[in-house]
């Protein structure tokens, strides 16, 4: 018997068979459920107290927004959220990984999709197929290379230079203006509404295999990403707000990034304060010492974080991020939002 065989094999269109559909906010209205949340106990009432915290970020006209990625809530289905709290005026900058722009958003502004799986599908079976899995989430491989092959691509006709992660997320914005398959991608919205991406860890992603692919085909004449640069950018954004606000996901680099333009900005002999408002979702346990897992209130001892308004939900954020952005969205305190347009500030 073929090891196809013993495996119970699949074709490939079997397993991709049913794409993961990413949730509407602005289709239902939670705040009935965070109020109930409120008068409740445990990762319940962290939660409305996260939404609470959330929406005194949106009223405080004076506060920059920042929201941090990190995981993989983009390929599970929240996609569409954070494309929509840029639409809406929630967010002014964004702190991801690479791959929650490349690999999962740019990713499906070429076409492609994620797909629903299982966590228990036999995984050499998987491979045999060339298919990636994300816990119950697949992906195409060939589809993903594809997407490694276009961030060359983009590379290739770019003056060859130093560029932050900024403004390579934001040439890739300008191609997916008239080259997207899929329309309003989170990358897209935010070139449209100037809100700046810094991706500190850019080349753990697609876009790193795509920026070797580059330099390999331009040894003498290619682009490189300053990092050090990017955090001045991401930095100077820290000093020019009245004060500013945290909505993390998960921890990781993108944590750690904008906690750190506090101290930066201290450095650089500015006066800031520090994150008057901060919530943090996340499975993380806090007593290995990691920075993804350090509490806010840890933070705080580093003078990054106020203690003031600061929550963490500890909780799995597909569970409990539809709920706060849909509370958020339908107060409606955005409205009165006026935008920042920080891109702006690097022309």
């Amino acid at each position: 018997m073929s090891e196809k065989k013993k495996l119970g094999h699949n074709s490939k269109s079997d397993l991709l068979k049913y794409p993961v559909e990413h949730i509407d906010i602005t289709s239902f209205d939670s705040r009935k459920i965070i109020s109930s949340m409120e008068k409740m106990s445990f990762v319940s009432r962290e939660t409305a107290n996260a939404a609470n915290i959330f929406n005194d970020m949106i009223k405080d006209n004076d506060c920059t927004v920042f929201l941090t990625l990190a995981g993989s809530t983009s390929a599970a289905g929240c996609m569409n959220i954070y494309r929509d709290m840029i639409k809406y005026n929630m967010v002014d900058a964004i702190v991801a990984t690479g791959a929650s722009i490349i690999d999962m958003d740019f990713f499906e502004a070429l076409g492609f999709k994620h797909y629903q799986g299982s966590q228990f599908k036999n995984d050499a079976e998987l491979r045999d197929n060339y298919i990636d899995r994300i816990y119950d989430t697949y992906i195409d491989e060939e589809e993903l290379q594809m997407c490694d092959k276009t961030i060359c691509e983009i590379a290739d006709k770019l003056e060859p230079r130093s560029y932050t992660s900024r403004e390579f997320i934001s040439e890739i914005g300008k191609y997916l203006k008239s080259n997207a398959k899929k329309k309003d991608s989170l990358l897209e919205t935010a070139y449209d509404n100037n809100v700046p991406i810094f991706c500190p860890a850019f080349t753990d992603s697609s876009a790193g295999f795509g920026l070797v692919m580059h330099q390999e085909n331009n040894p003498k004449k290619h682009i490189t990403i300053d990092s050090i640069r990017e955090f001045r950018e991401l930095t100077e954004i820290k000093i020019r707000s009245k004060n500013s606000g945290l909505f993390m996901i998960g921890g990781g680099v993108p944590k750690n990034f904008i906690q750190d333009t506090v101290i930066c900005a201290e450095l650089l002999g500015k006066n800031v304060e520090m994150h008057k408002y901060a919530v943090q979702i996340t499975v993380a346990d806090s007593r290995d010492g990691a920075c993804s897992s350090s509490t806010l209130k840890e933070a705080s001892s580093w003078g990054k974080v106020d203690t003031t308004k600061e929550q963490m939900v500890f909780a799995e954020a597909t569970t409990v991020l539809p709920l706060i952005a849909s509370d958020v969205f339908h107060k409606g305190a955005w409205k009165n939002r006026t935008k920042k347009n920080f891109s702006k500030i690097f022309e």
